[in-house]
């Protein structure tokens, strides 16, 4: 049996689609909170369109957007580590937090 995978950052399948939209989720919010598409680092840029389009063939409604959630932009760790080295040097030069 093939997986077919429409969100790849979260690994959600077309067959998880189909049995959220089975047991209710017939709105492109609900159907995101259930399956978890569109919350990886692209969120949602590479699936939300997937989706929808498959939820309306199946009776659903797609007109509200989904409610992006932070990170909008994917930062990396090493970007977030260093920010503890910055507010360091600012302590000890006696210069309030950024």
């Amino acid at each position: 049996m093939s997986k077919t995978l429409v969100c790849r950052c979260e690994d959600v399948t077309l067959q998880e689609l189909e049995h959220a939209i089975e047991r209710g989720h017939d709105d492109l919010e609900s159907l995101k909170r259930y399956t978890g598409f569109g919350t990886g680092w692209c969120q949602g840029k590479s699936c939300v369109a997937l989706c929808a389009r498959l939820l309306t063939e199946k009776g659903g409604s797609a007109t509200m957007p989904i409610t992006p959630r932070p990170p909008f932009h994917p930062l990396r760790l090493a970007d977030l580590a260093g920010l503890a080295e910055v507010a360091e040097e600012d302590t000890r030069a006696g210069r309030p937090p950024r």
